[in-house]
């Protein structure tokens, strides 16, 4: 995600903090500060953010766990104000995989919570509940209860939430994938505007939420409704026939000018007729950038490409692409490119079937 740090791997998945999350942590020390003006209870207060963002990792790392139990990779996970999310390549297509991948992240802070009850028994620090703040009260006590209530506002019905996620899971356990996902985003939606309204009235940071659930929602749907349209069909219908190709020993120069005379931005490298890589725009341009356009395209190229058969089914081959975080395949048969697979090749042919869908019969 752009404008996001690198903090490291967990189980071999990135994680990354959006450079908007620092801008949380000063408001809430601003906020903390003009309500209790001790530079000790803010120092508290910011540390019982920070805490509760490592809360929301494991909580993140619980769904991304989980899903690798069922053969899923998380492309990443990334630290937001509003929260986290874990990018998954793709979610299970049995609906009680699913939901158990969704409960995984709440299952977490249960736990978490749980422990820090035993903790706060064992201290002898419990307190009424009716004592605690955000401000007051013994810190793993508010660290307790934050993770409570983290549980029960995800838990909303509210897609994209978990609440949300796990409604949709158990409605397509009765109906197909694609209406259960309309019906859980347009509640999803609803409570979006329910949430936008509150924040207007008491709490802006609701607004932002607000936002998020319903952009998030309107998303979900229209890649469902994306899957539901590719399902059954070819790579090879889809694919791009007329493309140019480029050898290990061209010079970047003559890339260059095809980038620049033509539509094409992604080049197979052949050797022989055989597949040696792609070179991409980004490479093109970091090997212009770095070595000049004599270079040779073998310096510049990708070699570990993802590879399309021209029989796969396209829903599948289009969530692989994007998992690679690329946006060429080449498609090859018998050890020779016979094809492209690009994400403008699939937008042209889900605009071309939308619009013979509303042509006259």
């Amino acid at each position: 995600m752009k404008w996001s740090w690198k903090l490291g791997e967990i189980s071999g998945i990135p994680v990354s903090v959006h450079a908007t999350f620092l801008l949380l942590v000063a408001w809430f020390a601003v906020a903390y500060w003009f309500e209790v003006g001790s530079v000790a209870r803010v120092a508290s207060g910011v540390a019982l953010l920070l805490l509760l963002f490592g809360c929301v990792l494991l909580h993140e790392l619980g769904h991304a766990l989980t899903a690798q139990r069922f053969g899923l990779t998380t492309r990443e996970i990334t630290l937001l104000p509003i929260g986290g999310i874990a990018r998954l390549e793709r979610l299970p297509d049995n609906p009680m995989q699913s939901l158990w991948v969704t409960l995984a992240g709440p299952a977490v802070n249960i736990a978490i919570a749980a422990a820090l009850f035993v903790a706060l028994q064992v201290t002898a620090q419990w307190q009424p509940l009716r004592h605690i703040s955000l401000t007051d009260g013994p810190f793993l006590e508010r660290l307790m209860v934050v993770n409570l209530s983290l549980v029960v506002f995800n838990m909303l019905p509210a897609f994209p939430m978990d609440g949300g996620r796990a409604l949709r899971a158990l409605l397509a356990t009765r109906m197909d994938d694609r209406r259960a996902t309309r019906i859980a985003a347009r509640l999803g939606q609803g409570m979006a505007v329910v949430f936008a309204i509150i924040g207007w009235l008491a709490n802006p940071f609701l607004i932002l939420i607000a936002l998020f659930v319903w952009t998030g929602a309107a998303q979900e749907a229209r890649v469902v409704d994306m899957r539901a349209a590719l399902s059954g069909i070819a790579v090879a219908r889809v694919m791009i026939t007329e493309f140019t190709t480029l050898t290990p020993d061209d010079p970047l120069s003559t890339a260059m000018e095809l980038v620049q005379h033509g539509s094409q931005h992604d080049f197979p490298v052949t050797r022989d007729g055989r597949l040696a890589g792609v070179l991409t725009r980004h490479g093109l341009l970091r090997g212009l950038a770095e070595s000049g356009p004599q270079s040779r395209v073998a310096d510049a190229m990708e070699r570990d490409v993802y590879i399309v058969d021209p029989h796969d089914m396209l829903d599948a081959a289009l969530g692989r692409l994007h998992a690679g975080q690329s946006s060429t395949a080449p498609v090859v048969q018998d050890g020779r490119v016979i094809g492209l697979l690009t994400a403008d090749a699939v937008a042209e042919f889900l605009s071309i079937q939308a619009a013979l869908d509303h042509a006259p019969v």
